[in-house]
């Protein structure tokens, strides 16, 4: 028998170790910032300690029960042991007065045909092997890598005893050889047939496939460098792109400014499908920079070249959104190793899409609809339009919301809400109308936890609301969405950008009447940009990172405004007599 290994995501974002053996007996975990107060020093391990620890946990939007592990455990009769040079915080609430006193039996036992004990204790690898080796009947062995981490890289853990044969993984995960800590307790809990409290939300660990070592450390390295090169490689690449569209003006005098503008707007339009195709191929830094300087340019050029203006843009979008939902629907194999992808290291989100691409494809789908409609459709009745709006928003919608797939709740507010506006836009003002926009969100939202309530898909929507306490639960996660939304806007990152885009929206507001001779005869692309616009907003409201979800909008906003211009210069010039 040996240990079927995986890699474990310490916490959210880098914790302290003893965040992580809490979390870990909670099996349950939010972001530190959402606590009142920072974890107190473990130094001396009493019950001022666990009342600081319990206190702390009472903040949490969120039910965090410090112990619960070994609590329960001891509720059925258990017996539960922490080493003297464990971490008292596995300790259960009878047991919190001494870091290693051992807990006792309950006088009455509810599970009487469940005996044994439940023991944590430091080891080195040779104690593991031994450990390993002596293992019986049902007996189950959990390691993990004492913590905290290196940068950027998750806990080892293997798992040893009847049926733990392969990689490791979990629904809370569903990458294979990667779980969370909080899965741990649930582990446990399962292999001994009690049942998991509703205040865990993390999910049991099973093996799938067989032991490959080396698809863990290339996983592993993958993840690892996602945080690293975000910045570098993506910000790197607009600063190119904008500093080359500088020189071609200045050198033409303006003269290829519009198409420069066009080439610079399809070109982070494709961005992301460069680095998702980027993704399943795992290149080195410099190679991904390289493929992300100059793929996207070429493929818009040779676009327009083929198709022309908003043709183009339909296309470019339409590739874009259709590759990530095909990825997402697949298992997102890669859109959770991409640069643009839910970035799985931060111990948020490790499947379908995060917030940074719900952004993204918010403005691709409704205003790449209307794209699509103004090049391809531009003398389509209104209801007709209004319906293929609708259409979008709620099938893409579905594909990156839905448990099975995606399982990103915002995007069945956001894609609807935005497509349901486009729609009123076409349909015109009215009673109705301004009743349908209001309802769809909420209609899909009720349709999607309908969708995973009858399949058993598990996802976050199923497990964090409809079963765990209905409306009270309901409450706790948008409490906690809106505080690190609010928290999103004190990075330092957010004191550089939202001074632009604050810029960018007046400018806007005062040009409005420019902005509509752009669009003139184009209303479906008109329809499609405000639309576009309700999206971001709500979904900076939807999304526990606003601030992002406005910055990021607001940039693929202005690239759709950016070919509009341009178009409507380049049919002026061709409307204009020959001399």
């Amino acid at each position: 028998m040996g240990l079927a290994p995986g890699l474990m995501s310490a916490g959210l974002g880098e914790v302290p170790a003893q965040q992580t053996y809490l979390d870990i007996t909670q099996g349950n975990r939010v972001f530190d910032a959402l606590y009142d107060s920072d974890l107190p020093p473990t130094r001396r391990c009493g019950r001022d300690f666990w009342m600081a620890v319990d206190q702390r946990a009472e903040s949490a939007p969120a039910d965090i029960v410090p112990g619960l592990l070994a609590s329960t455990l001891e509720a059925t009769g258990m017996e539960v042991r922490v080493g003297v040079r464990a971490a008292c915080t596995f300790s259960a609430a009878e047991s919190r007065t001494a870091a290693s006193a051992p807990s006792k039996k309950l006088s009455e036992d509810p599970h009487p045909g469940l005996h044994g004990s439940f023991e944590v204790r430091r080891a080195t690898l040779r104690q593991l092997s031994s450990l390993v080796g002596g293992l019986r009947g049902d007996d189950l062995l959990i390691a993990i890598e004492v913590p905290p981490p290196a940068d950027n890289r998750a806990l080892g853990i293997g798992i040893a005893g009847r049926g733990f044969a392969g990689n490791l993984t979990s629904d809370s995960t569903r990458i294979d050889g990667y779980v969370l800590s909080t899965d741990l307790a649930p582990t446990v809990l399962s292999r001994l047939s009690v049942a998991i409290p509703d205040e865990m939300s993390g999910q049991p660990i099973q093996p799938t496939g067989s032991v490959d070592v080396a698809a863990l450390e290339s996983l592993a390295d993958r993840m690892a460098v996602v945080p690293e090169r975000r910045g570098p490689v993506i910000g790197l690449t607009l600063l190119a792109w904008l500093v080359a569209l500088g020189a071609v003006v200045v050198v033409t005098g303006g003269g290829a400014a519009r198409s420069g503008i066009r080439i610079l707007g399809l070109s982070l339009v494709l961005l992301p499908l460069v680095l998702l195709l980027a993704a399943a191929v795992e290149p080195s830094q410099g190679l991904e920079q390289a493929l992300a300087l100059a793929a996207p340019p070429l493929l818009a050029a040779l676009a327009l070249a083929a198709l022309g203006g908003y043709r183009a843009l339909a296309v470019a979008s339409a590739a874009t959104v259709l590759a990530h939902a095909a990825d997402v629907i697949a298992g997102s194999p890669f859109t959770s190793l991409s640069l643009l992808g839910p970035n799985p290291g931060l111990g948020a989100r490790f499947y379908g899409i995060g917030n940074e691409l719900e952004a993204v494809l918010a403005v691709l789908v409704v205003a790449g609809t209307g794209a699509g409609l103004a090049g391809f459709l531009p003398r389509l009745p209104a209801r007709q339009v209004a319906a293929l709006f609708v259409g979008a928003g709620l099938a893409f919608g579905f594909v990156f919301a839905f448990g099975r797939f995606g399982a990103d709740v915002g995007a069945a507010i956001v894609l609807p809400f935005g497509a349901a506006v486009a729609a009123a836009v076409i349909a015109g003002r009215s009673h109705r109308t301004v009743l349908l926009v209001a309802a769809i969100p909420f209609l899909a939202l009720a349709l999607l936890a309908l969708l995973d309530l009858v399949s058993g898909a598990n996802a976050h929507l199923t497990r964090s609301v409809l079963d765990a306490g209905g409306l009270e639960a309901a409450g706790e996660v948008a409490e906690r969405r809106l505080q690190l939304s609010a928290h999103s806007f004190a990075r330092p990152i957010i004191f550089v950008f939202m001074p632009m885009v604050v810029v960018a929206a007046l400018l806007a507001v005062l040009g409005r009447r420019r902005i509509a001779g752009w669009l003139a005869g184009r209303p479906a692309m008109r329809a499609g940009l405000l639309g576009a616009l309700a999206a971001i907003l709500i979904g900076a409201i939807a999304n526990d990172s606003g601030a992002l979800m406005i910055e990021i909008g607001a940039a693929y906003l202005l690239a759709f405004l950016g070919l509009a211009w341009a178009e409507a210069g380049g049919a002026e010039r061709r409307s204009q007599p020959s001399t």
